[in-house]
């Protein structure tokens, strides 16, 4: 069989698609037999004592690009105060190494002195330690003002594994209104400083399939909470029966105006998140079990992409070993094919850089145990994912932003390109003026 190779030319003006991992940053408290103890994901990594390191293992995958969430609850030390001590060794360095981060600057824990996502004064302090990062790293573009703001609404106020450990739609609703207006008050003040921010909101994506007949009205609702958070964040009117859901549940009009009353799509790509934890079953009103990989990626992320209609970055996955290199490139071909059907996916991340501590508890209990997710151990010796992640990488790197079209979010390119363009552009590069003729498979 024969196919024939079109004759491509490369745009060296069009960024190439993203490749990122990140640093598990995660702080929620959480109470123990001990009482109110603090998790702090990057002390059990090792990151505080490795941090060097892991920047270097970064550049050595040939990553460009890391989601970097800074401990926000050491840091905010109460209005007007901060300790930028650790920052101002890791973010100089990542700098010199030309390692561009994506921010997280809450990542499901907020400082002693805020208490938890129920305190109505969260929103305002966080965009004032907003405003002030961007204005002490005014070369920082990329942000994730609060990460996965429904999960920890959820894990936090419905749940009750972390923070405020409540157990209500109440409180509930009450953590999401605080944790989304703190996003859009961080990005609306981070844009005072830097009005060509961009943020990459990465959220969980979610699904909750019925396991029997008369759970089918529960479950369209729990699919319906799923997109609370991006709803109200994008300022995309939500559903009637969410909306008296949010003001059964304490959530004002004037809150819900203000909301609507924002648009800043222009700055936005949507980051969604996938794990096979992502899918749910629905075996009663109250509970929810583990439903394993039925739609898959693609189908879910097709729901999200047709009510935004924005950019996306696949901003998070991994799984446990032996299957963690299959499960690479299983959510690579379903990128490469939403791509393929025209979803404008930019970008794919393995998170975490390192493997991670008591995730199999959801970090309600730190027994220490140390969970194979990531592209290193914790004593930094590559894993078999990370191998196949750089390989991957090598092999993918030619392709363009988005599927169609001279796209950046840089604005700018590098004219060195054209004399040393990458080799796997090959006959495709411009500057080597052949063409492409009929090849057999």
């Amino acid at each position: 069989m024969k196919y024939f190779k079109p004759n491509q030319t490369q745009n060296p003006a069009t960024q190439r698609f993203i490749f990122a991992t990140g640093i598990e940053c995660s702080y929620p408290t959480i109470e123990t037999s001990k009482g109110r103890e603090r998790v702090d994901e990057m002390e059990k990594c090792r990151h505080y004592d490795c941090w060097r390191t892991d920047l270097k293992l970064t550049c050595e995958l040939g990553i460009h690009y890391l989601r970097y969430g800074p401990p926000y609850y050491k840091m905010h030390l109460g209005p007007g105060r901060y300790d930028w001590s650790w920052t101002d060794m890791v973010f100089p360095e990542m700098h010199r190494l030309k390692i561009v981060p994506i921010v997280e600057l809450c990542h499901f824990g907020v400082p002693d002195w805020l208490e938890n996502f129920q305190n109505p004064d969260f929103p305002k302090c966080f965009a004032e330690f907003a405003r002030a990062f961007a204005e002490r790293y005014p070369w920082v573009r990329f942000y994730t003002p609060v990460n996965e703001i429904y999960i920890a609404a959820e894990f936090s106020a419905y749940f009750g594994w972390w923070n405020e450990r409540l157990q209500t739609h109440r409180g509930f609703v009450t953590a999401l209104k605080h944790l989304v207006q703190a996003n859009v008050e961080a990005m609306l003040a981070i844009l005072n400083v830097r009005p060509d921010a961009l943020f990459i909101q990465s959220e969980s994506s979610e699904f909750t399939h019925p396991a029997s007949p008369d759970l089918v009205d529960e479950a369209e609702m729990l699919n319906e909470r799923r997109f609370l958070s991006l709803d109200l964040n994008y300022g995309r009117r939500v559903s009637s029966g969410m909306y008296e859901y949010l003001r059964d549940n304490g959530m004002t009009g004037k809150e819900y105006d203000f909301f609507m009353g924002k648009n800043l799509r222009e700055h936005c790509v949507m980051g969604n998140d996938y794990y096979t934890t992502n899918e749910h079953l629905l075996v009663d009103p109250e509970t929810r079990v583990f439903g394993g990989e039925t739609f898959g990626y693609y189908v879910i992320t097709r729901d999200y992409h047709k009510r935004y209609n924005l950019p996306i970055m696949h901003t998070e996955t991994n799984h446990i070993e032996p299957e963690s290199e299959r499960w690479l490139w299983k959510t690579w071909r379903n990128i490469q094919k939403l791509r393929h059907d025209g979803v404008p996916i930019c970008g794919m991340t393995w998170y975490s850089l390192t493997d991670q501590v008591d995730w199999d508890t959801a970090l309600r209990e730190n027994n220490g145990n140390v969970n194979s997710l990531g592209l290193f151990d914790l004593d930094r010796n590559i894993r078999k994912v990370g191998t196949a992640y750089k390989k991957l990488i090598q092999q993918w790197s030619y392709q363009p932003l988005l599927p169609n079209g001279p796209l950046t979010l840089t604005g700018e390119w590098d004219p060195e390109i054209l004399k040393h363009p990458p080799e796997h552009w090959g006959q495709n590069d411009p500057s080597t003026g052949k063409r492409d003729e009929t090849e057999p498979v």
